[in-house]
């Protein structure tokens, strides 16, 4: 395929590549462009703000989790169709998983697509430097094509005036200047920015302020003449059906209700401000396997969809909503009704705690032995597992990558039938096996596991 396609990357973190990549995302979008957004990495957080900027799923783009190979099919998933594609880095731009060398880093990302990046600098503290700076950046890694640089925070004109005369010298362009706004700023806490579903309205007046800064400040002519630039991408193009078929044989028929046709499964998802972590492709592989993908909102909604066979309860800030989730006492019922009656469950993180005896000493659904309360320590960082336990999602021995990402304890931390077993940063057994329930902290990427969604799916239409 061939879509035009920048990657936004910086040195390092807090240098605004949140700010120009969504503020591109909008300002495209708002010239009547049909743009794709994706985020280097297992950041759930900017793929909302990049959603509400394109009117497009935001979608992932991480080499760890899925592998190298399997990032431009699931790029070409996304932008099928589009004008362009922007993809927002991680990290700084040569940062990635810790010890591994290049993986899952920007870098690698925009080798494997073949795409020209540009370097967005924070630039509030230097003058001349920078130069210097970004000469280190393009030469690092010749593979990597440094397409040009935009400035953010600069102060004056007489700063900006420095700063180019400096980047003369470096024979890149400079594609933007971003004055210190103020407004811009989108509030953070304890594990990152606020997610869009919390604060819908200032969440636009925000990407609006993005996409003007972005407009006044960037040349966006000259980024789409970069953009164009890439080549064409061969390979593949990612398939929710085709995953799903790969896994081995027809998908069973669904079940059936009297002597009507076969109906699909109902896959409950929870939704809304509490339950924000969630990868595009879950959803799409649930439906490829056979399911109805009804949402949710367990702040909201009093009862499960109706016909619920199965639920799917994934990641989130249920501490920062603990109160309002344990008010909800006839949803609660409802989950641990469901639970305990063997219908297939899978909780992330969030939906761990969901599901735990108490959240900070608020009763949960009870469904799990175990009680949770935040922590002033971060757990953060990839991980290698294995399923200990069979379960709706896994047989035991079968091997995942994924995530980790919170501030909360849950004691205990694994059940008599764990989820999953470690194998780094430490070896240790993590989660709960328990009936239909599959509850574990560890965020997991299906396009890298599509038999996880099919044996789910399986199990809701058995």
């Amino acid at each position: 395929m061939n879509v035009p396609r920048l990657v936004i990357a910086a040195p390092s973190s807090g240098s605004g590549k949140t700010t120009v990549a969504t503020g591109l995302m909008a300002a495209f979008a708002g010239r009547g462009l049909a743009v794709s957004p994706h985020k280097v990495g297992p950041d759930y957080i900017d793929p909302g703000y990049h959603t509400l900027a394109t009117g497009r799923p935001g979608r992932n783009l991480d080499a760890y989790m899925c592998g190298p190979d399997r990032v431009a099919p699931l790029f070409a998933h996304g932008a099928r169709g589009c004008d362009l594609a922007v993809v927002e880095g991680v990290m700084g731009l040569y940062d990635g998983a810790s010890g591994q060398g290049e993986l899952a880093s920007t870098a690698q990302v925009a080798k494997v697509l073949r795409a020209p990046v540009v370097l967005v600098v924070d630039a509030s503290s230097q003058s001349r430097s920078v130069a210097a700076l970004v000469h280190g950046f393009a030469s690092w890694d010749p593979q990597v094509r440094l397409g040009g640089v935009i400035l953010n925070k600069v102060g004056s004109q007489r700063h900006e005036a420095l700063l180019r005369d400096a980047l003369d010298e470096s024979g890149l362009p400079v594609l933007g200047v971003l004055r210190r706004a103020e407004q811009v700023a989108v509030p953070s806490r304890h594990l990152g920015l606020v997610p869009v579903a919390e604060r819908r309205g200032d969440a636009v007046g925000a990407v609006e302020a993005m996409r003007e800064q972005v407009v006044a400040g960037c040349d966006l002519e000259a980024l789409m003449a970069l953009a164009r630039t890439a080549p064409a991408l061969p390979g593949e193009v990612w398939d929710a059906a085709e995953a799903i078929d790969g896994c081995g044989g027809p998908v069973p028929l669904p079940v059936s209700v009297g002597d009507r046709s076969p109906v699909a499964p109902v896959v409950a998802v929870a939704s809304g401000a509490a339950f924000t972590f969630s990868y595009a492709e879950h959803t799409e592989l649930l439906a490829a396997a056979g399911a109805e993908v009804v949402p949710f909102d367990p702040l909201r909604d009093e009862a499960l969809p109706q016909g619920t066979r199965g639920l799917v309860i994934g990641g989130g800030f249920p501490e920062v909503y603990a109160s309002e989730l344990s008010a909800n006492a006839a949803l609660r019922k409802a989950v641990a009704t469901l639970a305990e009656s063997g219908a297939p469950v899978s909780a992330e993180c969030a939906g761990l705690l969901y599901l735990a005896r108490s959240l900070d000493g608020l009763p949960m659904c009870g469904v799990l032995d175990a009680g949770a309360r935040m922590s002033q320590r971060l757990t953060l960082g990839y991980r290698e597992a294995v399923a200990v336990s069979d379960s709706v999602l896994a047989a035991p021995g079968t091997r995942v990558r994924g995530h980790e990402f919170h501030r909360t304890v849950l004691e205990p931390g694994a059940g008599a039938d764990p989820a999953w077993g470690m194998h780094q940063p430490e070896r240790r057994v993590e989660g709960f096996v328990q009936g239909g329930v599959h509850a574990s902290y560890l965020h997991t990427h299906w396009a890298s596991a599509p038999g996880m969604a099919r044996r789910f799916v399986e199990r809701c239409a058995g």
